[in-house]
């Protein structure tokens, strides 16, 4: 038998799917308000304009098509809220892939030992190459941040 979250991700990934989109996070938690199940919806690619990222109508649909489905299956034994959104402009960065997926775009990355003398930088994201994430600061000094280093990674809105 599933778990309660494992069978809200399997809902909300085959929702999600039949939009042509995919499932970046799932969230349980008690808050002040209640229960709350927060599920983020993404879009593949790499989002760099708002056509390319999800939208309020997206997180809608799914809003609204996994609640029909949650309220048939009823996998939690509590009174929950429900929210779809997406993981913004501003997400945070988990892995190579997503340091991979957003090159071009402007980051903040934490690491947990120095490299060049500082652990914190800001920059353009250049890729991933040999398991180390390459990053331009705005003096043009391209860094090579070690992936199994990197502690924090988040995108950085552009205006």
């Amino acid at each position: 038998m599933q778990q309660p979250l494992e069978q809200i991700r399997a809902i909300a990934e085959r929702v999600a799917a039949s939009r042509g989109l995919e499932i970046w996070d799932i969230q349980s938690r008690r808050e002040a308000s209640g229960h709350v199940v927060r599920v983020f919806i993404d879009r593949p690619g790499p989002a760099a304009t708002a056509e390319e990222s999800v939208s309020i109508e997206d997180c809608e649909q799914v809003n609204r098509e996994m609640s029909t489905i949650l309220d048939v299956e009823d996998p939690l034994p509590f009174a929950y809220t429900l929210e779809v959104s997406s993981p913004g402009l501003d997400r945070p960065l988990r892995d190579a892939n997503d340091y991979r997926r957003f090159a071009g775009r402007w980051a903040k990355v934490v690491v947990s030992e120095a490299v060049d003398n500082q652990k914190a930088f800001e920059g353009r994201l250049e890729g991933v190459e040999d398991d180390a994430v390459l990053l331009e600061a705005p003096n043009g000094r391209v860094h090579r941040l070690p992936l199994r280093l990197v502690t924090r990674g988040r995108l950085e809105v552009e205006f």
